[in-house]
């Protein structure tokens, strides 16, 4: 199992066009993936839609990248779109794969940039803490780059923004998180996006 975030950046006001032409496109005959979230940034940098799909394999994930390359209509939006950026991710072993549903208004999507070798640590620190982190709240998914400098990614629902900041104060409190070790292997390069899921999230 593959899965890829699609950064879409695209024109003021055109999100909602974009957004009608994403679900089209993934659900076109010849689509390889499996939409699993489509986002509005909310919080950082404005006017991006992001589009989280998994892949069965690496071949359904090339075929799929190279349809997008290769169209004069990326995702049904190309007069809307102003940039495309990709992330490949494999997903951290022990989770389960994403489940559709409705588990939030805000979904917080962060990645953080590891040193060289911290791929394996970050996972083994994870699947230890992480059982007592979903009990405060769920997780969607948290998966590292497969290209690119080493990093990974995490996707996080919340009911609000205070219900977030409640849970994240909680959980630190309670010395729940972060894992334990994790930060170690952190360079300091952290980024986080506020979304919103669109209409044809099935992640909401």
């Amino acid at each position: 199992m593959l899965y890829e975030i699609a950064t879409l950046t695209v024109k003021l006001g055109a999100a909602a066009k974009a957004v009608a032409g994403i679900g089209e496109y993934v659900e076109a005959s010849e689509a390889k993936g499996t939409l699993l979230g489509c986002w509005a940034s909310e919080l950082s940098d404005l006017n991006q839609l992001l589009v989280l799909r998994s892949f069965a394999d690496h071949e359904a994930w090339r075929s799929e990248r190279e349809r997008a390359l290769r169209s004069s209509n990326p995702f049904g939006a190309g007069e809307a779109i102003t940039q495309m950026n990709f992330d490949t991710y494999a997903p951290f072993p022990f989770l389960p794969q994403v489940t559709p549903g409705k588990y939030g208004s805000v979904y917080e999507i962060r990645t953080y940039r590891l040193k060289h070798g911290g791929v394996a640590p970050t996972i083994a620190a994870w699947e230890a803490a992480i059982p007592e982190r979903v009990r405060l709240s769920p997780l969607s998914i948290a998966m590292y780059s497969l290209d690119g400098p080493p990093r990974f990614t995490h996707i996080w629902p919340f009911a609000s923004l205070d219900a977030r900041a409640a849970v994240r104060a909680e959980s630190v409190a309670k010395g729940v998180w972060p894992p334990k070790g994790g930060p170690d292997w952190l360079t300091g390069d952290m980024r986080s996006v506020i979304a919103l899921p669109t209409a044809i999230s099935p992640l909401a």
